[in-house]
């Protein structure tokens, strides 16, 4: 149903189209009304109803909700075809285009008072900015999202949500951005509110952060309710993300066969959807993968190919983080040289608040070259800012055995107090493997 606009503008909206086209008021009433009812009309004194509506909009040439609304004829058919071209500009890689294409749909949605093109437009420029690395806009783009769409069901909800989550995983904000999946995700499934898509982009989306902190007792369930959910789900690209996470976990667990399926079948769906960014991101994932599993080699290739692709689509932040899982390859391969190297030139873009946790990753292995090299000092120095790192960040699952390393080093140096206290700080993120602090977990789903 068109939201009609009050009396008074859509009066002096008649009455403005009439002298425009140069009719009188006898000639705009003829033949269903009087002009004493056009000239009522036209002062806002009186709520027309549809039926006399139809008829003077008939009359003056132009659309019945074009004459209500003022927005001209067809307008949101026409931004919700401009939105489908900045999605698949997106999709193909070239953000700062679609950003630009995003920018000038908002500004005639908001023009307008059309607020679910508005809302759309806003994640739109959401995504684009998470592409580009700035975390802030980004996050920004998606409150505002959500304030758009404030009395809207929570599933219209989530994927505003769902996006302010990444800003704050990618920042290293791990326990907010669960907080946030966790609490829409209890919502959802406390108050009935079962819709698959927003079930599955949520339990998707939490693996990343719970793997980081070290919560695989809550990573795998997750992916276990993804993978249920998942025959009710009709978007292939949700789809795809969800294999990709689910790998992770597969990964983690030993299983390494079944990761490999689940990434190829992401993959294919990304290559038939022409998703460059998340294809790029299968290569990554397909390089961690044979980096576990000892195929080295193969780890280089899928990295190198991931990192090209990033490169290409100016994806600054994920091509930073590729960087250093193919830095940690080249090292293992025996280029600590040419690691080093990548490292040093990626860590101007990764930091405490964008991509803290492989910024650690970056000066943790930038420590153990230093060691290698026999500069402790440097060395140290490292260890230390990586430790700081991963504590603000709370990434559990990698402290623990950073906190080894520098206590090692530290032992070897002579200072055995200081080792026993990093030994301590790594035992104290390890007493309680699989849990966070996060408090009890969600709300299961029906399944």
């Amino acid at each position: 149903m068109v939201k009609r606009d009050d009396p008074e503008t859509i009066g002096r909206r008649v009455q403005q189209l009439r002298h425009e086209r140069g009719l009188t008021q006898r000639q705009l009433a003829e033949p269903s009304y009087t002009p004493a009812y056009i000239s009522t009309l036209e002062a806002g004194r009186v709520r027309p109803s549809d039926e006399a509506l139809r008829h003077i909009a008939e009359r003056l040439g132009v659309a019945y909700e074009e004459l209500v609304t003022g927005r001209p004829a067809h307008l949101a058919t026409a931004l919700r075809l401009g939105l489908t071209d900045a999605r698949r500009t997106l999709a193909t890689g070239v953000a700062r285009v679609a950003a630009e294409q995003y920018g000038e749909l908002l500004a005639e949605a908001e023009a307008h008072g059309l607020d679910a093109e508005r809302a759309e437009a806003l994640l739109g420029l959401g995504e684009c900015a998470l592409e580009l690395g700035d975390l802030t806009a980004g996050r920004r783009y998606f409150e505002r999202a959500e304030e758009c769409l404030a009395d809207a069901p929570l599933p219209s909800r989530v994927p505003a949500l769902h996006g302010r989550a990444v800003s704050h995983y990618l920042a290293g904000e791990l326990r907010y951005a669960c907080y946030l999946l966790e609490s829409a995700l209890d919502e959802l499934n406390r108050s009935g509110l079962h819709d698959p898509d927003a079930l599955l982009l949520l339990y998707a989306s939490a693996i990343g952060p719970y793997m980081d902190m070290g919560a695989q007792v809550r990573a795998a369930q997750a992916a276990e309710f993804a993978l249920a959910l998942a025959p009710r789900v009709k978007d292939p690209a949700l789809v795809a993300r969800m294999h990709r996470s689910v790998a992770r976990t597969l990964l983690a667990e030993g299983r390494i066969a079944e990761a490999d399926t689940s990434l190829a079948k992401a993959a294919e769906l990304y290559r038939q959807l022409q998703i460059r960014t998340e294809l790029a991101n299968c290569h990554w994932m397909r390089g961690y993968l044979h980096a576990q599993n000892g195929e080295l080699r193969r780890a280089e290739d899928e990295l190198r190919e991931a990192l090209a692709m990033l490169t290409e689509q100016r994806a600054a932040l994920y091509g930073s983080q590729v960087a250093v899982e193919l830095a940690d390859v080249l090292h293992r391969l025996g280029k600590s040289g040419e690691a080093a190297e990548l490292l040093r030139g990626v860590l101007g873009d990764i930091g405490p608040e964008r991509g803290a946790v492989h910024s650690a990753a970056a000066h943790r292995l930038l420590g153990i070259i230093a060691e290698d090299a026999r500069d402790t000092e440097a060395a140290e120095e490292h260890y230390v800012r990586a430790l700081s790192l991963l504590e603000r960040a709370g990434a559990a699952g990698d402290l623990a055995d950073l906190c080894r390393l520098l206590g090692d080093l530290l032992r070897r140096t002579g200072r055995v107090e200081a080792a026993l206290d990093a030994y301590r700080t790594g035992l104290g993120h390890r007493t309680a493997p699989g849990t966070t602090t996060l408090g009890p977990a969600p709300a299961q789903p029906p399944l």
